[in-house]
């Protein structure tokens, strides 16, 4: 069963449509509704696309790292959101704690009200 917090495997599409790759992502919400679709968002292991003031990286010495299931430091890129049927998830490799998870929610609350500018390319 699918929970807010989890992370799981997921073909991550890139913003062109084109094939994505598989990946770990983290289970930010349950959609309202009759199906079984979640927000989430991508994590990756090359921290230098790391967005200050929103990504949020999970370092391997941290305490609560060990439950992620993730093999590397990771960044959880929470500006690459994508929802998703839970039918094409790829099953569960972990969870991060409720403190993280809810400060990862509160960044991304922030960026979509506008009350976080964050820089952009070309912009």
């Amino acid at each position: 069963m699918i929970q807010d917090g989890q992370i799981v495997l997921f073909t991550f599409p890139q913003t062109d449509q084109a094939a994505g790759k598989f990946r770990p992502a983290l289970i930010l919400r349950s959609l309202p509704g009759p199906h079984n679709d979640w927000l989430i968002c991508m994590i990756s292991t090359k921290l230098h696309q790391q967005v200050a003031e929103i990504d949020e990286v999970i370092h391997e010495t941290d305490p609560d790292f060990p439950p992620t299931g993730l093999k590397l430091t990771s960044l959880v890129r929470v500006t690459r959101i994508a929802v998703v049927s839970a039918g094409i998830l790829h099953g569960i490799i972990g969870r991060v704690t409720d403190h993280r998870l809810n400060s990862i929610r509160s960044r991304l609350a922030q960026w979509i009200s506008g009350a976080l500018t964050l820089q952009t390319k070309g912009h």
